[in-house]
């Protein structure tokens, strides 16, 4: 049996950084989901039982969203990481000098060691999404620099939550924060496309060319930037801007007329959004 084959449809039961150490190879997964607890201090249901009918004390943890210092486990894991010089071994103890041994420093020093494993089960092409909230995602965020290291961090991807309930003496809470990381620079990744409302399109895509519609866009972003050349003409960008397109693309679109000057060809040069070449949603695949 391959290794791709003994994967299939198998489940662990257990603790998942056991797991990951024992049962996990190297480099063998292609993506990873996890939406960990958040350090809420909220208690969740059992769903499992062991076979006699008693309650797994193993479910039971995995579903205590409540974490402390005090009982030694912590202070255990937190001496294995620091006893590795490195990254994560100089934050988590710049961590507890700046939070002391709380509730909070326990959570982050249960999840410092399965995200070292996540991450070394990683395939080079891979992906990591880390599902959390406003509870520690800025901790979870600097703890995944030291491990993925920075220039691996791709996004920051907003979950909207469409039901929210009232909050008092504060704002309504109303999202979750998902952290992108990739292994490598040569991490998977695909675009895809998702259709606009119709009442989107009939504001924003005014104009049709034969039978696609468009909209004006900018070409400039923030930043200072050289002039360019648009045909017959050289053109700054607005003061503290700078042209996106760099001269090679501009002059692909005068060839293919998607550039156009509005107020009579004395107002900045803008280029025309076609509805069909939009990309509205990124997603990650494997």
């Amino acid at each position: 049996m391959s290794g791709q084959e003994a994967w299939k449809n198998k489940l662990y039961f257990g603790d998942n950084l056991q797991i990951l150490r024992e049962h996990v190879p190297d480099e063998s997964v292609d993506l990873i989901y996890l939406d960990p607890p958040f350090n809420s201090q909220a208690n969740y249901n059992v769903l499992f039982g062991e076979k006699n009918g008693s309650h797994s004390e193993a479910q039971i943890m995995a579903f205590e969203d409540t974490w402390h210092w005090r009982g030694g486990e912590a202070e255990h894991t937190y001496s294995e990481i620091v006893r590795r010089p490195g990254k994560l071994a100089d934050l988590l103890v710049a961590l507890r000098s700046f939070l002391g041994e709380n509730d909070m420093m326990a959570y982050l020093v249960m999840m410092a060691p399965r995200l070292v494993e996540l991450h070394r089960a990683l395939k080079p092409t891979g992906n990591l999404f880390l599902h959390c909230d406003q509870t520690a995602s800025h901790y979870l965020k600097i703890i995944l620099d030291a491990i993925f290291g920075t220039n691996n961090f791709r996004n920051e991807i907003i979950w909207h939550r469409a039901n929210n309930k009232k909050a008092t003496r504060k704002m309504a809470v109303m999202h979750d924060i998902i952290f992108w990381y990739s292994k490598t620079d040569q991490y998977f990744y695909k675009e895809t496309y998702h259709e606009f409302r119709e009442d989107y399109i009939k504001q924003k895509y005014v104009y049709t060319e034969e039978t696609r519609r468009y909209q004006l866009q900018s070409m400039y972003g923030k930043g200072s930037g050289p002039e360019r050349r648009f045909g017959d003409k050289v053109i700054a960008p607005p003061a503290g801007l700078h042209w996106r397109w760099t001269q090679e693309r501009i002059d692909q679109a005068m060839k293919d007329d998607i550039i156009v000057f509005p107020r009579g060809g004395e107002g900045m040069p803008r280029f025309k959004d076609f509805l069909d070449t939009t990309i509205v949603l990124h997603f990650v695949y494997q």
